[in-house]
């Protein structure tokens, strides 16, 4: 399954990746700090999502309340 999340409270507008028998792919946001959300994306290939969303889930970035990593972890959890 091919997914589109657009973040909330974040730098990056939105998040994309395939959900393949539970697993993450080709996860890539638009926006953002480049060069920590792609080592997200290279950290997280194949790994399991509820694995991942819960280990993501309330980061928090600059007291926004949020990150790019938790909009990530409900991107999941909203498509699992």
């Amino acid at each position: 399954m091919n997914v589109t999340y657009n973040t909330q409270g974040t730098c990056a507008k939105q998040i994309t990746f395939e959900l393949t028998d539970g697993k993450l792919h080709n996860v890539k946001f638009l926006g953002g700090c480049p060069g920590n959300l792609k080592a997200i994306g290279k950290l997280i290939e194949g790994q399991d999502a509820a694995a991942v969303a819960k280990l993501l889930a309330g980061t928090d970035c600059g007291g926004r309340g949020t990150s790019c990593s938790d909009q990530l972890s409900k991107a999941i959890l909203a498509n699992l």
